[in-house]
């Protein structure tokens, strides 16, 4: 599967004993990384309470595909995953807001000065 910054993609995720696994949503966050990885941060769907590093979107936040309902991105949870993981690609964040996410990541962890 062709994998770009932006993208949202369902990922298999397995539990510590490797037996048993879940899907979940992630948008790619950096792509360039080495062995085959890719930055990830997690999607859900539990948009009811949102903290400060959550950023709620819905299918007019994308430029292609569509998502099942309205979702949140989750700043603080970055992780890296396997190229090799996705099971399906939704679709993808359209590039404004896609600058707001890297902005909010960047004001949530300090890294940069706007």
């Amino acid at each position: 599967m062709d994998i770009k910054v932006g993208d949202i993609l369902l990922c298999k995720f397995y539990f510590s004993d490797l037996q048993a696994s879940k899907n979940r949503p992630v948008l790619v966050f950096k792509d360039n990384l080495p062995f085959n990885d890719f930055v990830g941060l997690p999607i859900s769907s539990k948009t009811l309470k949102l903290q400060s590093d959550e950023i709620v979107i819905t299918n007019q936040n994308l430029s292609i595909g569509a998502l099942p309902v309205e979702s949140k991105i989750m700043l603080r949870k970055v992780f890296v995953i396997s190229k090799e993981n996705p099971v399906k690609n939704y679709g993808a964040l359209n590039e404004k807001s896609l600058i707001g996410v890297k902005r909010a990541f960047c004001d949530y962890f300090e890294c940069c000065l706007w």
